[in-house]
Parts: structure tokens; C-alpha cells; sequence
């Protein structure tokens, strides 16, 4: 299953910095061959009574890689030509419908996200350098405009809590180990 309208999306090819190359290359071929590309990832954090909590969302049933499981508050490929943040700004507003603003992101960090794994009998090869933002503004989860085509809705959850679940390759859960792991870093940090 295809997620309907990507199949041209254009994505630049990145090296090990994530850095474009020059050269682009077609989402879908970017997955079926394991082609390095660009992600942004947006983490929407708050403080709670039991400590930090990150909103994620449940993916939605059609999507290509990962369907019905929680992941990462927003992210998206960076489309060729694009900047991280420009990205991080637009994937927040089409899924959830936080208009931000660039001060309303704090960039944290890059990981390396490398896997292969079988999905309606395809092989998903995953090569991406994703950049790391936070976002911190206050969140009512009811008053999220959800964009139904990429997720079936949003739930808070214990940072920590999920943390432990994604090492543990608890099948409820998608999110990445090493955006987790930043975000911790960010937490503490700061102190949120």
C-alpha cells in the first residue's frame, strides 16, 4: 500500500552530515534502494506532575512504514531544495495544525535513523540523517486540527515511559530510539 500522492515527491540526496549532495532522487526510490535523505522531526514537550511528557501521534492505517503505531509528535521528508526548520514548520501545521514560528523551535541535535524491514510484502529501506526540534508552547490536543490522511489522532505520554517501551521494541510504538535519546538529553538540560 502506498501512501497516495508521494510516489514524485523529490528528496535530496544527503551525505553522512546530511548535507545535500546536489543530487535528488524519488521518495519511493529512496526506500526501495536505502538512499540517504533528510527528515525533520518536531517533539512537542511538557512538564508534568510525573515529569516530562512528549505528545505522539498514532500513524495512520495507510501509511507505507509503521501504520497505527505512535511516533514522533510530527515529521516529514525534507523536500528537495528545502531547509530542516522550513520543513519541521510545515509538517507541524499540515499534521497537527500548530502554526509555529521559527523562534517557536529549539533545534537540538541530528541522529542517523538505518533500518530495513518488510511492509505489504515490500522491503522499506530507511537511510536518513532527521533533525532534532523541540517545541515547548503549550499543546490542548483537542483543539489539534489532525490531518486524517497521515495520522488517526495524538496522545500524551511519560517521555520516559516511552523511552523504556521503544528499547524494549514494544510494538505499540514506532518512535525512534535516538530522537528519544536527544530529547532526554534536551530535558534534562533544561530542566523541563
Amino acid at each position: 500500500m502506498m501512501e497516495y500522492g508521494f510516489d514524485m515527491e523529490l528528496l535530496d540526496i544527503v551525505d553522512e552530515n546530511g548535507k545535500p549532495t546536489g543530487e535528488t532522487v524519488e521518495r519511493k526510490t529512496a526506500h526501495s534502494e536505502g538512499i540517504r535523505h533528510r527528515t525533520a522531526h518536531v517533539w512537542i514537550v511538557r512538564k508534568s506532575d510525573e515529569g516530562a511528557e512528549v505528545l505522539l501521534q498514532k500513524r495512520a492505517m495507510n501509511k507505507d512504514s509503521f501504520p497505527g503505531r505512535y511516533d514522533t509528535s510530527s515529521a516529514g521528508h525534507i523536500q528537495a531544495g528545502d531547509e530542516p526548520e522550513e520543513s519541521a514548520i510545515r509538517e507541524l501545521h499540515e499534521e497537527l495544525g500548530i502554526k509555529a514560528s521559527v523562534d517557536d523551535l529549539q533545534f537540538v541535535d541530528t541522529f542517523v535513523i538505518q533500518y530495513e524491514k518488510e511492509f505489504y510484502g515490500k522491503m522499506f529501506k530507511d537511510s536518513e540523517i532527521a533533525f532534532v526540534y523541540v517545541y515547548t508552547k503549550p499543546v490542548n490536543i483537542d483543539e489539534l486540527t489532525l490531518q486524517k490522511e497521515e495520522l488517526d489522532g495524538v496522545e500524551w505520554f511519560n517521555l520516559e515511559y516511552v523511552y523504556e517501551e521503544c528499547r524494549k521494541h514494544n510494538q505499540k510504538f514506532c518512535a525512534p530510539v535516538g530522537g528519544l535519546e536527544i530529547v532526554r538529553r534536551f530535558v534534562r538540560g533544561t530542566g523541563l
